[in-house]
Formats: C-alpha cells, sequence, structure tokens
C-alpha cells in the first residue's frame, strides 16, 4: 500500500494532479497494489480526486479528516469515523476567541465559522465547500464533529500550537499548512487510522509506504515501511523520513512508485 498526503504533497500547486502521477497510481493499482489518499480535507473535497485515480474502481479507500474518516471508495460508504464531542467544540471556540484566531468546523456537509478571513479563503477555494458565516457558533454546533481548525498567520499560529497542546493534551492537534491548525478527537492521526486500514486489510507495516510534506503527516511518515518526504516538506522537519523525493510540482509521488512498487 501506498498512502498519499494530498495537499502539496500530490497535488501540484495549482490543485491538479499530474499525469506522471496519474499513470504511475494507476499502474500501481493495476499491478494489485492499494493506493490510498490520506488528507485533512474534508470527505466531499476528496471524492473527485479519488474518483479521477480510479480508487473506486480498484475498491481503494481514503482517510479523511486528518484521520478522523475511513471511507470505501467502492460504495462511498464511511467504516470508520471518530468526532469532537460538542463540549470539546465549544471549549475550543472559546480558546480561539481568547487567542484572536479564526475557527471553523464542518457540519452537514458546510464550513461553518463566525468570520471572514483571507485563511478561511484559502479552505474554501482548496475544498469547494460553502461557507456559512453565524453569529452564535456555539448555537449552531449542536452535535459532534469530526474536526476543527483554528487559522492564523504562521508565526502566531505557531505559538497557539504551543498554548492548545498545554491546554489540551487529550486532543490530538497538528499543522496542516502554516497556517492551519487541524484539532482532532484524541488518538485521532493520519498513522493511527492507516493502522486500523491495513490491520483489516491484512496489510503489514512494512509493506506501507506514506508520502507527505507536513506536520500533521510525520506520524504517517514514521509508522510506515517507507517514509517519504516530497522536497518541499516543512524544513524542520527533513531528517524525519527514510527518502525525500522531488517536489509535488515535480511528480514526487511517481518517482517514489515508479523505484519502490512497479
Amino acid at each position: 500500500m501506498i498512502v498519499l498526503d494530498m495537499d502539496d504533497t500530490l497535488l501540484k500547486d495549482d490543485h491538479t494532479i499530474s499525469e506522471r502521477n496519474k499513470k504511475a497510481i494507476k499502474a500501481a493499482q493495476e499491478a494489485g497494489k492499494y493506493v490510498v489518499l490520506a488528507s485533512g480535507r474534508p470527505t466531499p473535497a476528496m471524492v473527485q480526486y479519488a474518483k479521477e485515480l480510479e480508487l473506486d474502481k480498484y475498491n481503494s479507500y481514503i482517510i479523511s479528516f486528518n484521520g478522523g474518516q475511513i471511507i470505501n471508495m467502492a460504495d462511498e460508504t464511511c467504516i470508520f469515523e471518530q468526532t469532537l464531542a460538542v463540549e470539546d467544540i465549544h471549549k475550543l471556540y472559546d480558546f480561539s476567541k481568547e487567542h484572536k484566531t479564526a475557527f471553523i468546523t464542518y457540519y452537514d456537509g458546510k464550513i461553518i465559522g463566525t468570520q471572514e478571513s483571507e485563511y478561511i479563503d484559502v479552505e474554501k477555494n482548496i475544498t469547494g465547500m460553502p461557507y456559512v458565516v453565524v453569529n452564535d457558533l456555539k448555537a449552531n454546533i449542536t452535535k459532534n464533529c469530526v474536526k476543527c481548525l483554528l487559522l492564523e498567520e504562521p508565526n502566531y499560529l505557531k505559538q497557539v500550537e504551543t498554548k492548545l497542546k498545554s491546554y489540551r493534551p487529550d486532543l490530538s492537534v497538528s499543522l496542516s499548512k502554516p497556517f492551519f491548525l487541524e484539532v482532532m478527537p484524541q488518538g485521532i492521526d493520519k498513522a493511527a487510522t492507516l493502522k486500523r486500514l491495513i490491520d483489516q486489510l491484512g496489510i503489514k507495516q512494512e509493506e506501507t509506504i506514506a508520502v507527505g510534506n507536513a506536520e500533521n503527516d510525520l506520524t504517517m511518515i514514521e509508522f510506515a515501511g517507507l517514509g517519504v518526504w516530497v522536497k518541499n516538506v516543512t524544513p524542520e522537519l527533513k531528517n524525519c523520513a527514510n527518502l525525500i523525493v522531488s517536489s509535488n510540482n515535480d511528480d514526487g509521488v511517481a518517482e517514489v512508485i515508479e523505484k519502490h512498487m512497479l
């Protein structure tokens, strides 16, 4: 199995998949290998890419919400989900207000927040999901959600990350982009959910390859039999993988598949 982060890893900067990457992914699947997309993106923002790569045809899977869900692409059913409790979402929103960051969560197929922000605009553009601005977030969030995002200027958000990890050590917190701080339930990250999937499929840990570029990919990079960064990896993470390949704009994913799977 090869597990691929999407943004800044599989996808080029224009959010498209190169022809070389598509060809390599198809060849891997034809050779009987699983190709799995693992992203911080919500499920609706991943399905079309999965279909473009024919994951549905080859009975493969996507790991969405940074590990919060596993979707079986054969019939688009959710086979695993873990959510944040309503009270945790409300507390995280209070923490966000106190530390002056933007805050969004995902609810009934929409992004929900209380303000406009250049960083929220990035998420709207990436996901293509409708964004609903509400006056009272707590009144509008009355059931569990898969994850939350705190968004702000990168240098400041890194400080907020440290404070949030200290305030809520019981939650999973990581950066997916320098201005996206992801918050998931305890024990939820890409590696933990990948382990659930390979255990179900009877695949050994050492038979997996993971490719990523950012902090929220780190657990799966360390978990996989072969952990790979693309060249545009967050600089401080460079030494945490077995291998570094070409960047997301230069077919790094295809390079991995061609050399290590085909």
